[in-house]
């Protein structure tokens, strides 16, 4: 899969000496000292990930090969990760005590509900690698910002989602949820997925 760590750290270092960067990551690095949860922060960024920048790795990876010919193991990305969320939800209790107030408005179907989620995101991002990869130009500038739009919205409905019961669940988990970044990424690391 065209992934790479770089598709992560570049716009972090971009965002640090205040060079230019996507608005979808702009606004997960701006929101990094309000009181959002930690679940919120890591979906910010898996959200500009998966939708802009797999999005622009896939095409740029594929131009003069034929795109079709990766759809299924982008598709199996689906499977795995979906494989990964109760466990991520176990190392995320650890430094979000209230973590479970989720599975309780969610009635237990938080997992479904994540899993949708990402099937979505990860078919928006293939639909915007059809497109830019159509286009024959991954830096068709013009296309990456509609798709960078498109992907600031979704930010801007995790941030602030709709639900007035969902909005003061995540405050009152933010509450009480591990703030020093060093513990929490220890906790988080302390097992591999």
């Amino acid at each position: 899969m065209p992934i790479t760590i770089t598709s992560i750290i570049n716009p972090y270092n971009n965002y640090i000496h205040n060079k230019p960067i996507s608005k979808c990551w702009e606004f997960a690095f701006h929101t990094k000292s309000e009181g959002l949860t930690i679940l919120q922060h890591i979906l910010l960024g898996m959200n500009a990930h998966i939708n802009l920048d797999l999005s622009i790795s896939t095409s740029a990876t594929m131009q003069g090969e034929n795109l079709i010919d990766i759809e299924k193991d982008f598709n199996t990305v689906n499977d795995i990760l979906f494989n990964i969320v109760n466990e991520m939800q176990d190392r995320l209790s650890k430094v979000s005590r209230l973590m479970f107030l989720l599975d309780i408005i969610g009635k237990n179907t938080d997992e479904k509900i994540i899993d949708f989620s990402m099937r979505k995101a990860r078919q928006q991002a293939w639909n915007s690698a059809n497109l830019l990869w159509s286009l024959g130009n991954n830096t068709n500038t013009e296309a990456i910002a509609k798709i960078d739009v498109l992907v600031l919205k979704l930010s801007e409905v995790i941030k602030a989602p709709k639900s007035r019961i969902l909005k003061f669940v995540l405050q009152a988990i933010a509450k009480f949820e591990e703030k020093e970044v060093g513990v929490i990424i220890s906790k988080l690391k302390n097992n591999s997925f």
